[in-house]
């Protein structure tokens, strides 16, 4: 029962949310509290997963071969650990940018823990059914949140957001999981492929594009469309959604495709490791150079995000020792590090009203310290120690090396050096002179006024900033688990 505890404690939260909506203070402890009572559940996990095999839990027997079932491992570990303190930290962070909107707040309270409740059943997922059926759940919960504000563009967003993700979960997604089936006679997981030691012919590399491909959640080129159209949502949801729930679940799941249902025997013999290093290669690069030509911060993080999810696609692709630790690592590293820049950004637009790099002159010298922790999350973006992102670069780095794939090498210097630039513009325009010039609409162009950010939301920044140079300067309890968590 350990294991429906991650799955039922969102879901109890966000009842105990709406129940309190007439009570703000009540109601917010009441997620606050769900949030540190998952952490908690998780953590409690923590030590028989790394000791071996644990049981499962089956919730029902949909069929003979695919009962709807629970088990958790390592990895799953690793995917709730990264996101039930961003979530608690995230939902700190919402009662100060959403301060004044009690409506507001109660349904991004509740809507976060169900997105958190699915994030749950997918990473403790014992089969492909039962991961397919939480994978789909994420989606149609976190449709609101993507529409939140109600706007006309909101709808628009949403409608993308909605045809990408059921679009090619229905499409190929679906199909992929019954072409397994029929190949192989099972749904199951195992660490060392269910395709055999040597698989051959043309039929299981078509079922592996249609994984690649209708996993939209990984944001893979051409399926990445979705992510940039999902910013219209409100930043807290923007940071959860797209640095840590849907789109860590996109990648976890390819995650468990090569490693769970191909195995690196399955990888090697049809060389699918070669075709996932072209297609996130690709997606690398498109992606750095769109963020390098955008205003809108929001934008280049959205764009940026699309990168680095190849970045961690790639890694496990390699089926080497350091790309997979590399790869895994990414995971929780890019979570910190960019709910770090997301944080950041949000706190921006309150206090000063900037949304574009242009209207960041002068914010190094008014807001300084909201300038540091950007500039902290972009530096691990990039890779700069004493960042989580070194260590998840070195390993990256490392794992191509060792695999010989020099053209991947270079994509990989290549996006480092787009990166830093798009980062460094957004740096360097914040240290510039403020404009003398007032030309906004009150009397003050936007990023001249300053306002205060609220507590709630500086502690939740300030933390993640802090958590990604420890994360850098003592990477050895992390790394135990990631370990544990690839082959």
């Amino acid at each position: 029962m350990t294991l429906v505890l991650p799955l039922a404690i969102p879901l109890l939260g966000a009842a105990a949310v709406v129940l309190l909506r007439d009570r703000p203070l009540a109601r917010d402890w009441a997620a606050i509290l769900a949030g540190l009572t998952q952490i908690i559940a998780v953590a409690a996990l923590l030590p028989e997963v790394l000791e071996g095999p644990t049981a499962t839990f089956t919730i029902a027997t949909f069929l003979p071969d695919a009962p709807i079932a629970l088990r958790a491992d390592a990895l799953g570990i690793l995917l709730l650990l990264t996101a039930s303190p961003l979530w608690l930290l995230t939902t700190v962070y919402s009662i100060g940018y959403l301060r004044g909107s009690s409506a507001s707040l109660t349904r991004s309270h509740a809507l976060v823990a169900i997105t958190i409740s699915a994030t749950a059943g997918v990473a403790f997922s014992a089969n492909l059914l039962t991961l397919y059926l939480f994978y789909e759940a994420m989606t149609l919960v976190t449709y609101p949140l993507v529409t939140f504000t109600g706007t006309d563009e909101a709808a628009a967003g949403g409608r993308r957001y909605l045809s990408y993700q059921l679009g090619t979960g229905i499409a190929l997604f679906l199909p992929a999981i019954v072409l397994t089936y029929t190949q192989t006679g099972s749904f199951a997981f195992d660490p060392g492929g269910i395709f055999g030691a040597e698989p051959t012919g043309f039929l299981p590399i078509l079922t592996y594009l249609l994984f690649l491909f209708g996993i939209a959640k990984a944001a893979i080129l051409p399926v990445h469309a979705w992510l940039p159209a999902a910013m219209v949502a409100p930043v807290p949801v923007s940071a959860l959604l797209h640095s840590v729930a849907v789109v860590n679940v996109g990648v976890f799941t390819l995650f468990r495709v090569l490693i769970d249902v191909f195995g690196q025997d399955g990888v090697a013999s049809l060389g699918l490791g070669r075709l996932t290093l072209i297609a996130t290669s690709v997606t690398i690069v498109v992606a750095s150079l769109i963020a390098l030509r955008l205003g809108n911060l929001k934008e280049i993080l959205a764009y940026s995000t699309i990168g680095q999810l190849s970045y961690m696609v790639l890694g496990i692709s390699l089926m080497n020792e350091a790309g997979l630790t590399g790869g895994a690592l990414h995971l929780l590293g890019h979570s910190v590090s960019k709910i770090t820049l997301f944080f950041a950004v949000g706190a921006i637009a309150v206090t000063t009203g900037a949304t574009k790099v242009k209207e960041l002159r002068g914010l190094g010298q008014r807001v300084p310290l909201l300038l540091g922790v950007f500039a902290i999350g972009a530096a691990s973006i990039v890779g700069l120690p004493p960042t989580i992102g070194f260590i998840t670069k070195y390993f990256l780095f490392i794992g191509v090396a060792e695999a010989r794939q020099w053209p991947v090498l270079v994509v990989l210097a290549v996006s480092t050096v787009l990166t830093a630039t798009y980062y460094l513009r957004v740096v360097r325009t914040s240290l510039s002179p403020m404009p003398q010039v007032d030309d906004g609409p009150s009397g003050a162009a936007p990023g001249q006024s300053v306002r205060p950010v609220p507590r709630e939301m500086l502690i939740p920044l300030i933390t993640t900033a802090v958590v990604t140079v420890l994360l850098g300067l003592v990477p050895g309890p992390v790394l135990a688990l990631v370990r544990a968590a690839v082959p």
